[in-house]
């Protein structure tokens, strides 16, 4: 009888010991499974749809001109999302667009994104990138034969500096200092954006225009139709803008090509300084949205290319290197899902 009882226990734990062997490996099972779902499946949750915000710019900057293209192609990706557009005074304000809730996506130049963290503008910390799209050249444009060779030659005159929140007013006010002047003691400012630049330089409201944006801007392409212009050389100050302020450091010496605004500059290269522009969240915007934000961006390259020239510098191997902002972790997810 001991025997049986000794027998019967022996049957009885190495049930036991089996089947918790099983619930041990079910388990497994569901994590991987779980694993799996979360891979397949972008961000783990269900398709993004709804009506999506994203911030652009002015009306004829290539903000705007690249937003309304990726409008066009976004269905390809996410079937379910309408990307509404919202127009802006450009990267500064473009932040606060994102930081506020009021957009969830926007284009940035690096500079700007670097300035509204070091000062610790509200929702600062939670901003995060998608990718690093292409380069914006500083362009300062003036009327055929003014005699402005460098931005210090502006003392005294009528400047376009861009509107107050742009990106193109915070590197104007820059360049002007890296050149011996104070925007608001030496030059005359006017703030407004490159919707009303060229019209005032053609009726000679203004001696010259500040303006940061793709190669090449439509709306300085269109002014050089009407009326004779030259682009000024700026690569002269990239030494002591780089010793301004840290923030700076985003800037790097560049050279616009001969065939950038062929009318304008008659086969001829023109020094200047260029900044990384960047294609920016928040932490709070969805996962799976983001993913697709992002695929979406980086598939629709070679399209967007096609009438933005910009835009075809977008390059996947590049894209991850989004400086001052951490990548999210929707846009991680993508780089990773495409990783050779």
């Amino acid at each position: 009888m001991l025997s049986l009882r000794r027998t019967a226990s022996r049957l009885t734990g190495g049930l036991h010991a089996g089947r918790r062997h099983l619930l041990r490996a079910a388990a497994a099972v569901t994590v991987v499974l779980g694993v799996l779902v979360w891979w397949l499946v972008p961000g783990g949750s269900a398709s993004p749809s709804g009506t999506v915000t994203f911030a652009t710019g002015v009306p004829t900057g290539v903000y705007a001109r690249y937003g309304s293209l990726l409008q066009e192609r976004l269905h390809r990706e996410l079937p379910d999302v309408q990307l509404r557009l919202l127009s802006s005074q450009g990267s500064v304000q473009n932040l606060d667009l994102v930081t506020s809730g009021k957009a969830s996506f926007t284009i940035a130049a690096s500079d700007a994104v670097a300035t509204y963290r070091d000062g610790k503008e509200p929702g600062a910390d939670g901003l995060r990138a998608c990718a690093r799209l292409y380069d914006d050249y500083m362009q300062l444009v003036v009327p055929a034969g003014s005699g402005v060779r460098s931005a210090k030659d502006l003392k005294g005159m009528r400047v376009g500096v861009g509107q107050k929140r742009s990106g193109v007013n915070l590197i104007a006010g820059r360049l002007l200092r890296a050149a011996g002047l104070d925007v608001d003691k030496d030059v005359h400012a006017v703030r407004q954006g490159i919707d009303r630049m060229p019209d005032l330089l053609e009726k000679g409201k203004i001696d010259a225009f500040f303006w940061s944006g793709g190669l090449p801007t439509a709306a300085i392409e269109n002014l050089s139709a009407r009326t004779n212009i030259q682009l000024v050389q700026l690569g002269d100050l990239v030494e002591k803008l780089h010793a301004l302020e840290p923030e700076t450091r985003y800037y790097r010496a560049a050279v616009m090509p001969a065939d950038a605004y062929p009318s304008i500059q008659q086969g001829e290269p023109v020094d200047t300084v260029a900044v990384a522009n960047l294609l920016v969240t928040t932490d709070r915007t969805d996962t799976a949205l983001t993913e697709g934000m992002t695929r979406a961006v980086l598939n629709s390259r070679d399209q967007i290319g096609e009438k933005v020239h910009a835009a075809q510098k977008v390059d996947r191997r590049t894209a991850i290197y989004t400086a001052p902002l951490p990548l999210h972790k929707g846009a991680r997810h993508y780089y990773r899902s495409v990783k050779p």
